[in-house]
C-alpha cells in the first residue's frame, strides 16, 4: 500500500555563494575555511529567526521556517553578516550570498523537504544579485510593512519549475559597509 505524501506550507530560504567555483580556484583551502566560519556564525542567526537547516550542499544551504517574516528577516540578517565579514576580505575574494525566499507547499520526506516550493526558492536565489535577496510575490504579500528592508519589484520572471511557468518577484540589495 502506498503511503500518503506529507505536505506542509513552509517559508523556504535557499542560498548559495556567488562565484563559488572562482573562489575555490583562487584559494580552495581559504574558501572552504571561510565558508565553514560563515556557517558557524550564521547558524545561531537562523535559529534566532525560527529556521531549521534542512541541508547544506557544498556552497548551498536550504532552510525551512514556520514564518515567512522570520525567513526574510533571517535573509536580511545573513546578508548583513556577510557584508560585515567581507569588509575585511580582499576585493577579489568576497563571499557574497544569493538568497531566494518563497512561501509554498513542500513535500516532507523524513528530515528533507522537496517539491515545487523548494525549486522556486532555489531558482529565486539564482536570480538574486550577489549580496541580494529575491522573494516571491507570495512571500512579499506576507512581509510587506513587517520588516525593515526595501524591495523593488523586478516584475514577472520566468521560472522553469514554477507551476505557472513564471512568478512575480521582488528583489532587494543591501548596501555594504564602506571599506576603509
Amino acid at each position: 500500500m502506498k503511503q500518503p505524501v506529507e505536505r506542509r506550507l513552509a517559508a523556504i530560504l535557499a542560498a548559495d555563494v556567488a562565484e563559488y567555483s572562482r573562489l575555490m580556484r583562487l584559494d580552495e583551502v581559504g574558501t572552504a575555511q571561510a565558508l565553514s566560519e560563515h556557517h558557524a556564525v550564521a547558524d545561531p542567526l537562523v535559529a534566532e529567526h525560527g529556521g531549521w537547516i534542512v541541508k547544506t550542499t557544498g556552497d548551498g544551504v536550504l532552510i525551512k521556517f514556520g514564518s515567512v517574516v522570520g525567513a526574510v528577516q533571517c535573509a536580511v540578517g545573513l546578508q548583513k553578516l556577510a557584508a560585515e565579514r567581507n569588509a575585511g576580505s580582499p576585493d577579489e575574494r568576497p563571499m557574497e550570498w544569493r538568497i531566494g525566499v518563497h512561501l509554498g507547499d513542500a513535500l516532507v520526506e523524513g528530515d528533507d523537504i522537496l517539491g515545487d516550493g523548494v525549486n522556486v526558492a532555489a531558482q529565486l536565489g539564482g536570480i538574486a544579485e550577489p549580496g541580494g535577496i529575491c522573494i516571491s510575490e507570495d512571500a512579499f504579500r506576507q512581509v510587506r510593512g513587517k520588516i525593515e528592508a526595501e524591495f523593488a519589484d523586478i516584475g514577472e520572471q520566468s521560472l522553469k519549475t514554477s507551476p505557472a511557468g513564471h512568478a512575480s518577484i521582488e528583489q532587494t540589495r543591501l548596501r555594504r559597509p564602506s571599506r576603509r
